[in-house]
């Protein structure tokens, strides 16, 4: 896959994936988000919210960078 057509897929995460997919808990990632160390979510309204995956894979590769 290219990169324009990766860019054109970018899956909206819910809570509990984001959790899965990054290893951390709840409590760690709305801890992380307040410190700006985690993307913010993406509000669909009515208290729902999803994050972008491309925004959970950049954090990822992120951490890899500084480790």
């Amino acid at each position: 896959m290219n990169q324009t057509a990766h860019q054109l897929t970018d899956f909206l995460l819910r809570r509990k994936e984001v959790e899965l997919i990054a290893g951390i808990s709840r409590a760690s990632i709305y801890r992380l988000i307040k410190a700006g160390k985690f993307p913010h979510p993406v509000s669909l309204g009515t208290g729902s919210v999803r994050w972008k995956q491309s925004d959970i894979i950049a954090w990822q590769s992120s951490l890899t960078k500084t480790a």
